[in-house]
Formats: structure tokens, sequence, C-alpha cells
């Protein structure tokens, strides 16, 4: 399959061979692909990518994106540059409608606010055509949980103190405003 740098894990689906039953998709990428991965997110290596999908209707026109990513990847320890190995399992529930559906808009009150529940499910994607990625999906899932710090284990950076006594016996430089009220 063709990638560009953009997208170096592709696998689409088409939505209309999609019936009420779920389609099962089981990816995996290949050594040139897991190396196109490596370089979109910045580490040293991507040693496999595979995810396992039920891709399945949702309400009328939608599609339901379930299932797991599985990786294992090697990243550079932030406080000596040394490799860090770690495994990425993480599972994947999206949901897509068709561009203009009425499904992909959000409810706006008074003033233009939209209302987001942080809590609740995510809002629907919107994809265009009649095609779904799903290895861009599985792709950006397993992106979200790399580590942003990884540290090797037992390695402490010894220039940086969290916390010394001395801090809590000082003033907060924030003290002094606690008495300011604006007229």
């Amino acid at each position: 399959m063709k990638h560009d740098e953009e997208t170096p894990f592709s696998y689409p689906v088409k939505v209309g061979h999609i019936s009420a039953n779920p389609v099962e998709v089981k990816i995996a990428a290949d050594a040139n692909e897991c190396r196109a991965l490596a370089r979109q997110w910045d580490i040293r290596e991507v040693r496999s990518f595979s995810a396992d999908l039920q891709v399945q209707r949702w309400k009328k026109d939608g599609v339901r994106v379930k299932g797991r990513v599985r990786a294992d990847i090697v990243q550079s320890c932030v406080v000596t540059l040394e490799p860090v190995e770690s495994q990425i399992d993480e599972p994947i529930d999206a949901v897509f409608v068709p561009e203009g559906s009425k499904l992909a808009l959000h409810p706006v009150v008074e003033g233009g606010e939209m209302l987001l529940d942080p809590d609740g499910p995510d809002s629907p994607e919107v994809f265009q055509g009649d095609t779904i990625d799903v290895g861009v999906v599985a792709a950006e899932f397993a992106a979200l949980a790399i580590d942003p710090y990884p540290r090797k284990a037992g390695v402490v950076f010894p220039g940086h103190v969290e916390h010394t006594d001395e801090d809590s016996e000082r003033p907060s430089p924030f003290a002094v405003l606690k008495d300011w009220k604006k007229d």
C-alpha cells in the first residue's frame, strides 16, 4: 500500500460494505511502515504495531470503530538519552459520521458557546466520501498513548530539585496579593 509522511500506516475500509453485523479487521504494520511511524512519532523505533478492530454501523449513517491497538516502541530517556522500551496496549472507540450529518453538529447555546461534557463520549469524527481509514485511527490512538517524558527505570535527574525545606519556610510571592482589593 502506498504511504506518505502524513499517513505512514493506512488501511481504508469502505463504509458501504459495513452491514448491521460488525466487520472484524486485523491490521499489522510491516518493517517499512514501522520505520515511517517512528519518524512520524519522533521516537527511536517502532518494533511492532498492530490492531484488532470491529467496524460496525452506528445509528443511521454513522460507523463505530472499536478494538485495541498494540505496539512495542523504543524511545530516548529524557535524562540519559539511553533507549527505553515500552509497550502500548490501548482501547480504541471512535465514531464517524458522513460530512453534513446532523449527528456531527454540536449543541450550541445562546451566545455561540458549545456544550461539551469532558467526561462524556467524544463527539463523532466526520469523514468524506465512502471510506474510513482505520489504520490512521489506530495510529492516532497509539500516538496519544506514547509517554512524552520516558525515563529509564531508576534514573533521576541530579540537577533538578523538586522541593526543599527552605522553600516551605519562605512566604509565597503571591502572599502580598491576599490583602489587595480592587476599588
